[in-house]
C-alpha cells in the first residue's frame, strides 16, 4: 500500500464531521434533562437515577436498516434522524418504560 494513510486519504472530512457533531449537540441539548450528566461527544453517556425506588434501566439501540441506502439514492435525508429516534422510543415504550437516553449509530 503506497501513500500516506489519512483519514482525509479516505474521504473522511474531519470539519465537516466536527460542524455536524455541533449541529447534533444544539438539537441534542434542546431536549436535555437535568439526570443527563455529559453532552454528546463522550463514548457512553452518564444518566442519574434520582426518585426512584428500585430503578431498572431500559435501553434500544436499533437502526434505520436499508432506509439510509434508499435516502442516499434518493438525496433525501430529512426523515432519517427523525426515524432513528422513534424507532428506538417505540421499542422502549413498548415495554412500559419512559425513554431516558438515546444510543445512537448510523
Amino acid at each position: 500500500m503506497s501513500g500516506e494513510m489519512t483519514y482525509a486519504a479516505a474521504g473522511v472530512d474531519l470539519q465537516a464531521a466536527g460542524r455536524l457533531k455541533a449541529r447534533i449537540a444544539e438539537i441534542a441539548r434542546t431536549a436535555r434533562r437535568p439526570e443527563v450528566l455529559a453532552d454528546v461527544g463522550p463514548f457512553a453517556g452518564l444518566f442519574r437515577l434520582t426518585g426512584r425506588r428500585d430503578p431498572v434501566l431500559v435501553a434500544s439501540c436499533d437502526g434505520v436498516g436499508t432506509k439510509a441506502r434508499l435516502a442516499a439514492l434518493m438525496g433525501a435525508y430529512e426523515s432519517i434522524g427523525r426515524d432513528l429516534v422513534s424507532l428506538n422510543v417505540n421499542d422502549i415504550l413498548t415495554v412500559g418504560a419512559e425513554p431516558l437516553f438515546f444510543l445512537d449509530y448510523i
